[in-house]
């Protein structure tokens, strides 16, 4: 396997805030605080050194060590663990949801991004330790977002009636889907036999995947561990100051000209107990839990949250203050739309005196496998421009392989000519004429644009067998017209080959911002 590379604007898929944000455009300089160059780490360990102490480091060891009590692990993985009590020792973090099967391919992208990050800050910074952490999404209660996944061009889906964070689900029927999917899945069937648990099995599975690279997986959904988030709950579900401070940066952003990812709202917390997951809301003296008959007066919901923090689970807003409060953190690896809500937060860092992490963009790839490069070459279409629409695609190879002219471009400038010449004759004889010339204008070129639409058509269908390889190609790396990374799972390509995730180790450079097209020839 080797490794193009491509800008990410060449791809036609990102937005142009992550384009700006990657291209460290000056209006959204305040919106961070060190963009991601391994020689601005410094100072980043200098300040995350200064919040974090050996008390929050203690508190985390006991978590994880309770955590990973049944699992095996590699003497990497107990290293990385018993290194986190060391003052030296930081975090480099990416989190994502609890997948079926590790979800959509750029699961494993997050994870080789934290991986390599770590392997180069070591390189420059030899005096401290830094430990990849996968942060397990286990509260989140999107069902419908985690249920599926997509091999060999069938999708698959995991059936259940619960409901809650997700979590907490019990894994009955994922070892039957297992059987259904093509290749071998005994490292899954394994995974969901022992794990009890959706975020058990996840951290059965990724240890196995991962552990010789020492990926330490975390489930914040810890009762020790929400402790210290007994302030923020207290200042956002009394107070709602986080929801004023992100609703000032959004403004700030709109007015900037960009859309931003998410909005807060008043109270950014859920209340979490047994298959429950749902919004708080005041109403009134009272908050009531949505969608249940559960409701608290100002100073039973106080004492809830001072007694039972483990009741109340962070949305989108507030979930990297957690992260960031639990873990001695330097980075956060998150894909385009991740790394745009967090830019709208840094407002509530600063609220609650938490060090803002470097947002680093995970790594980006397509895996272009060895026949569908020969049937690319034989269209004669270079790859990057299968980033762009099929039927870009169609009309670029038939305007450049026909006989024929084609377009109506030297036609369009002598009418428009034509028409220039004529609206300054009108408009001598009488200025009102200067509309009518206009539409007869436009009507004329609409007309125009008419003839060449139906002689690139007609030109296509002679050309059907050309473009349905062309489609092959394209359906093939783009299924449903999505990134490959987005839609395909991992069992596409590791049960066919063993050193996938090793090559991908080998070849992404964390540091290096831009698409990787992965060529397996």
């Amino acid at each position: 396997m080797r490794v193009q590379k491509l800008d990410f604007s060449e791809t036609r898929s990102f937005s142009s805030f992550f384009l700006d944000y990657i291209q460290q455009t000056d209006s959204l300089k305040s919106f961070y605080s060190r963009f991601p160059l391994l020689e601005n780490f410094e100072g980043q360990i200098k300040e995350k050194s200064k919040s974090f102490s050996q008390q929050q480091r203690d508190i985390l060891y006991q978590a994880l060590t309770q955590q990973y009590q049944d699992i095996e692990v590699s003497d990497k993985v107990k290293n990385n663990l018993t290194s986190l009590k060391n003052s030296n020792t930081f975090t480099v973090t990416t989190g994502h949801q609890l997948n079926v099967f590790t979800g959509p391919l750029y699961f494993v992208y997050k994870i080789v991004t934290v991986i390599n990050a770590c392997k180069k800050l070591k390189q420059q910074y030899p005096a401290y330790d830094f430990v990849p952490v996968y942060w397990m999404a286990s509260e989140d209660h999107d069902y419908e977002e985690i249920k599926s996944l997509r091999v060999q061009g069938k999708k698959y889906t995991w059936v259940t009636q619960q409901t809650g964070a997700v979590g907490r689900f019990n894994t009955q029927g994922l070892t039957e889907l297992a059987n259904e999917i093509p290749g071998d899945t005994t490292l899954f069937k394994t995974a969901y036999s022992k794990g009890k648990t959706l975020s058990s099995a996840a951290r059965q599975y990724v240890n196995q995947l991962f552990q010789q690279e020492g990926i330490v997986v975390i489930d914040a959904d810890d009762a020790n561990l929400k402790k210290a988030l007994i302030p923020v709950m207290q200042e956002d579900i009394l107070n709602h100051t986080p929801f004023n401070l992100v609703t000032q940066t959004n403004s700030e952003l709109h007015q900037l000209g960009y859309h931003t990812q998410v909005n807060a709202r008043e109270i950014n917390f859920f209340y979490l107990k047994d298959s429950l997951r749902a919004r708080i809301e005041k109403r009134g003296e009272r908050f009531h839990v949505i969608d249940s008959k559960i409701s608290f007066s100002e100073s039973e919901i106080g004492e809830r949250i001072k007694n039972n923090p483990e009741e109340f689970s962070p949305n989108v807003i507030l979930r990297p203050v957690y992260q960031e409060m639990i873990l001695p953190n330097l980075a956060y690896v998150g894909g385009p739309a991740e790394l745009v809500y967090w830019l709208e937060l840094r407002k509530v860092f600063e609220l609650f005196r938490q060090p803002f992490p470097v947002l680093m963009p995970r790594n980006f790839a397509l895996v272009a496998d060895a026949p569908t490069l020969r049937k690319m070459e034989k269209t004669g279409i270079e790859l990057s421009l299968y980033f762009a629409e099929k039927n870009f695609l169609f009309n670029h190879w038939t305007l450049q392989n026909t006989n024929h002219e084609l377009t109506t471009g030297k036609e369009l400038n002598l009418v428009t000519e034509l028409f220039e010449n004529l609206r300054a004759r009108a408009n001598s004889i009488d200025p009102t004429l200067n509309a009518f010339v206009g539409a007869q204008a436009k009507r004329t070129t609409s007309a125009l644009q008419k003839v060449e639409e139906k002689m690139i058509r007609a030109e296509k269908r002679k050309q059907k067998e050309k473009l349905a390889q062309i489609e092959a190609v394209k359906d093939a790396w783009f299924p449903n017209n999505s990134l490959q990374e987005r839609t395909d799972n991992l069992l596409n390509f590791y049960p066919a080959d063993p050193d996938f995730i090793k090559d991908l180790i080998l070849l992404l450079d964390p540091f290096d911002y831009r698409f990787n097209i992965l060529i397996n020839d």
